[in-house]
């Protein structure tokens, strides 16, 4: 544990171990989605993993603020953050949160119906699809545009210490 954190630092650490139990969790919601439809998943293992895995991370975080870390710059280190870095990584994470919702969405629709009503040349079908298109892009656009803010503003951090 000391190892991991010296090397991610505390905020880094607790964000990649968060993890353990994000993964079974997303297991369970998906597993909980195709239960009831071919009867082979079995969602409450999922879930009891993932909860156990949450009282696992929560152990682990309470005892994060005891693990020395040495000073030197981090990433994702919060406390050394710029305001301007902050706000570029958050807007990272939001970006990203659209990205992963749409792919979601895109993953668990049956497009049959959409797809015929575009063919047969709705208007409504062909607007939301369009919609589709454009969140899509302003959410890859967004993570690049807020990739390169964020990983500027960290070099500046840098370069002033």
């Amino acid at each position: 544990m000391k190892g991991l954190v010296d090397r991610f630092g505390r905020t880094g650490f607790a964000a990649l171990t968060s993890l353990i139990w994000a993964l079974p969790m997303a297991a369970w919601a998906g597993s909980a989605d195709l239960s009831p439809i071919d009867k082979t998943a079995y969602p409450w293992i999922a879930l009891a993993i993932g909860l156990v895995m949450l009282v696992v991370w929560i152990v682990l975080l309470t005892r994060l603020g005891t693990v020395p870390v040495r000073p030197r710059q981090r990433r994702f280190d919060m406390h050394q953050m710029s305001n301007g870095e902050k706000r570029w990584t958050l807007a990272l994470l939001a970006f990203g949160t659209g990205l992963i919702a749409w792919l979601n969405g895109a993953a668990t629709v049956d497009w049959g119906p959409l797809t015929s009503a575009i063919a047969a040349g709705k208007i409504g079908p062909s607007v939301l699809a369009l919609a589709l298109a454009v969140f899509l892009l302003a959410m890859v656009a967004g993570i690049g545009v807020s990739w390169r803010r964020s990983s500027a503003a960290f070099q500046e951090r840098l370069s002033h210490t």
